[in-house]
């Protein structure tokens, strides 16, 4: 049954349901790919579709703009897929489960995918319109933006005419985004030698922390469940014979990950030893957190037992590893006031059978300083004898002093609003980077309507916001006359 069908602009609410009920995580986007071909083969409209899946979309100008330059519409086809614990969907194979409360839309469990399902919504309802001007639309939908941009980065724009464009993947009504940090993945990796055990298997968990995206939301002192884990587990290496079998914590780079997870081989007499420095340090952490993260908790448990755990020296290394790996905010910006200019975020950490991958979101608009991390990381992992690769790397987005573009924005924001819009460079990720890069010329402006908390499984998005962007995305294609 239709969850959302009662909602208006209707058709914009309409593509945003049948679009939910396709999985459409990052790497699964065939399907959702598909749809918008056969809604393009359906409306007789141009179309071209890549290997990668993404999906270009050409809609003749109507009567009166036919000599009016074109306008790109963009927005990616991909989410990010977390969910709660005790949430039973399959992303690979499930829809959402979507809900209404109030003002807001979300998924029930899981992140609701608005960051940037809402943006091909729309640009569906405009290609399917009728009876709203605008100039030539040449919509193109990406894939995998949540994990480096790589639809972007290959795709073949040759299609395209158009060096204006408005891409709908910004989360904040009345602000228009103009510029954006580059970034990239640095992949870690390093080997830790087992033995055999037959001592009591006990689990190490932090947990309860609130998380949310690495770029947006890095400034939040919010803290990182991998760090954390690190932090205890060099405490505890220090203080006694620690054994460590397994670690794993977050899913997504670009999530701040919400909780960490350890096995330690330990014996009952260091366990004890351990429960007490747990203790203290769960105490000392909700002090620390006590503003940014209240939830924050550090607790063990026996669970069982383990053939084989890493040496207590393979653990210390690994503790010493983890411990000063780079994470967070590394420069401010000294030309915008309270922009965060460079960043990391080590979303993903998995340790098993001794192998271990760990994967941090590196950000920057300054290039070199995109690299001094990428270095540290690099410097890192020699060290310890490991190795890094480096992988989605993007460049940043510069700022056009002089836009048309953005100049029409501000004034039709200004009529419909009654204020003024902010103007805003940001520290996540767009890909209006790389469409610069490729079309030479090109006028870029992102916006969207309020969505909160994206990325994690507290997710929502404002019904009313969607209908004044929807209101303000048709009247600016009605002034690119």
């Amino acid at each position: 049954m239709p969850v959302l069908n009662h909602l208006t602009p209707a058709r914009v609410f309409h593509y945003f349901e049948e679009l939910c009920g396709i999985p459409h995580g990052s790497g699964n986007t065939k399907a959702i790919s598909d749809y918008c071909v056969r809604f393009a083969k359906k409306l007789g409209l141009e179309y071209h579709q890549d290997e990668l899946n993404n999906v270009i979309i050409i809609k003749p100008a109507t009567k009166g703009y036919e000599n009016s330059p074109a306008v790109i519409v963009q927005g990616h086809l991909d989410m990010v897929t977390e969910k709660a614990p005790e949430c039973s969907i399959d992303f690979t194979k499930d829809g959402l489960q979507l809900r209404v409360d109030g003002d807001f839309v979300y998924a029930e469990g899981t992140t609701l995918g608005g960051d940037d399902g809402i943006a091909v919504a729309m640009a569906l309802a405009l290609l399917e319109s009728e009876d709203l001007p605008h100039p030539r639309l040449e919509a193109v939908f990406t894939v995998d933006e949540e994990v480096g941009m790589e639809g972007a980065q290959a795709l073949d724009v040759s299609p395209l005419t158009g060096r204006r464009m408005l891409n709908i993947d910004s989360e904040d009504e009345g602000v228009l985004t103009v510029s954006c940090a580059g970034g990239a993945r640095a992949n870690l990796s390093a080997r830790f030698e087992l033995a055999a055990c037959d001592l009591p298997v006990y689990t190490l968990r932090v947990s309860g922390l609130t998380g949310g995206h690495s770029g947006t939301e890095i400034d939040k002192g919010r803290a990182n469940a991998n760090l954390l884990m690190g932090r205890v587990l060099y405490r505890l290496s220090c203080a006694l014979p620690l054994r460590i079998v397994s670690c794993a914590g977050g899913l997504k780079d670009n999530a701040i990950p919400l909780a960490c997870t350890a096995t330690l081989a330990l014996t009952n007499e260091d366990a004890a030893c351990a429960q007490q420095i747990i203790g203290e340090f769960d105490a000392s952490l909700k002090r620390e957190y006590a503003a940014a993260d209240p939830g924050v908790c550090v607790q063990l448990n026996e669970t069982g037992t383990a053939a084989r755990a890493m040496t207590m020296e393979e653990s210390a290394r690994f503790a010493r590893m983890l411990t000063l790996m780079p994470n967070g905010i590394a420069e401010m910006s000294r030309d915008i006031e309270g922009l965060v200019q460079t960043s990391c975020n080590l979303g993903v950490l998995k340790l098993d059978n001794g192998e271990l991958f760990a994967c941090s979101a590196v950000r920057s608009s300054v290039a070199t300083q995109k690299q001094m991390l990428l270095d540290r990381f690099s410097a890192l992992c020699e060290a310890f004898g490991g190795s890094m690769t480096v992988t989605g790397d993007y460049p940043a987005w510069e700022y056009c002093r002089e836009s048309v573009l953005r100049e029409t924005m501000v004034r039709v924001f200004e009529a419909q609003y009654g204020r003024a819009p902010k103007i805003e460079a940001i520290h996540a990720g767009l890909e209006c980077g790389l469409f610069a890069g490729k079309l030479e010329g090109l006028d870029a402006v992102s916006f969207g309507p309020d969505l909160f908390d994206i990325h994690t499984t507290r997710e929502r998005m404002s019904i009313s916001s969607v209908q004044r962007i929807w209101q303000y995305l048709c009247q600016v294609l009605k002034e690119l006359k």
